[in-house]
């Protein structure tokens, strides 16, 4: 197959700073789309993935899955996108097609998706390559559209942050009249108190610090409890419908469970791995509370995500850096030092 090689931005190991790479994209085929990429999301799992922290990185790593550009060529059997039309790509490029769950429009759940980066690329028989970099070739079918009225840079971390709280938002059917709460205001916390409030929920963040106070209800949400105070946590027993737990590390749910309604239900997006406090199962079994997880979302859902955030004027808050900050970037990330997603401008690259 025909290659075209590019600019990127990458590592070659774990513990590797991200430096200037080249890499290899396929040359459009039939149903495929071809973006020069004008914004680039940073995510936590960037981070982690660049630093092999879940023990399945394949090198160079290039990351990046939070994708706004401008379409430059399309296949001759492309029909949903033109040249010259602003898109965005999300964290999936392909999956099989053909199971359950690709059918019910749940492509993230497909035993064979292709994640945006450290994928298996079916067209070349290597590792996919992420939006770090000056372009992408993706199926149109991966491909999404993005509202006219938006700003770009801050549609971006909507393709990860925004869908990774929307899906259980969806899911657990939040609609007017819901309570919910949100547990840690970040990347992902921002963006759910956001979607929660414009579905029209009553939103609770659950912090730690008093200080995020202001942040919160200046983003939507109604009021803040903070979770180290017994007696604001014994005021909301039994209160919420459902909880995004956005919490990237490992901690204590007993606390956040205990303030479920009936019937409610604590998600968690935000943590990969084992947990460290048992969970009681008293307040389940007597509440029948449960605790689930949840993966992004599909691309039918991704695309009512957008459309919803176009219709509510809803974009991430960001801070615009040069690729070449990057590593920089990380470390801040790493101690919660961002407002509250990093966007790359990817003209830096060039540079």
């Amino acid at each position: 197959m025909n290659v075209k090689n590019i600019k990127a931005f990458g590592t070659e190991a774990a513990d590797a700073a991200l430096a200037p790479l080249n890499i290899d994209r396929r040359v459009v085929t039939l149903k495929d789309v071809e973006i020069n990429i004008l914004y680039c999301g940073v995510c936590h799992s960037d981070l982690h993935f660049a630093r092999n922290d879940w023990g399945f990185s394949v090198y160079p790593v290039v990351p990046g899955h939070e994708i706004v550009g401008k379409v430059t060529e399309v296949g001759k059997g492309v029909t949903k996108f033109k040249v010259g039309q602003l898109v965005a790509v999300g964290c999936l490029v392909d999956s099989c097609r053909t199971c359950n769950n690709c059918k019910n429009d749940l492509e993230q759940y497909c035993p064979e998706w292709v994640g945006t980066y450290g994928g298996q690329d079916k067209h070349l028989g290597t590792h996919t390559f992420g939006g770090y970099s000056e372009s992408i070739v993706v199926d149109e079918d991966f491909v999404l559209n993005i509202p006219e009225n938006l700003d770009l840079a801050g549609i971006a971390p909507i393709l990860c942050a925004g869908i990774t709280t929307w899906s259980p938002l969806r899911h657990w059917n939040v609609r007017k009249g819901s309570k919910v709460a949100v547990v840690g205001l970040g990347g992902l916390g921002h963006m759910a108190i956001k979607l929660a409030n414009a579905l029209g929920a009553e939103v609770t963040l659950f912090s730690r610090s008093p200080n995020k106070t202001k942040d919160a209800v200046d983003l939507g949400a109604n009021q803040v409890v903070i979770s180290t105070d017994d007696k604001q946590m014994a005021g909301v027993q039994n209160y919420f419908d459902v909880i995004i737990d956005t919490v990237p590390y490992t901690h204590d749910l007993n606390p956040y469970v205990a303030t479920l309604n009936t019937n409610g239900t604590l998600v968690l997006v935000g943590y990969l791995g084992p947990l460290d406090a048992m969970l009681n199962s008293v307040p389940m079994i007597m509440g029948r509370k449960a605790v689930a997880g949840s993966l992004i979302g599909g691309i039918a859902e991704t695309q009512e995500l957008l459309d919803f955030c176009g219709k509510h004027n809803i974009t991430s808050e960001i801070e615009i850096i040069n690729i070449q900050d990057i590593n920089t970037a990380y470390e801040r990330m790493l101690k919660s030092d961002v407002h509250y997603r990093f966007v790359i401008d990817m003209a830096s690259l060039k540079s």
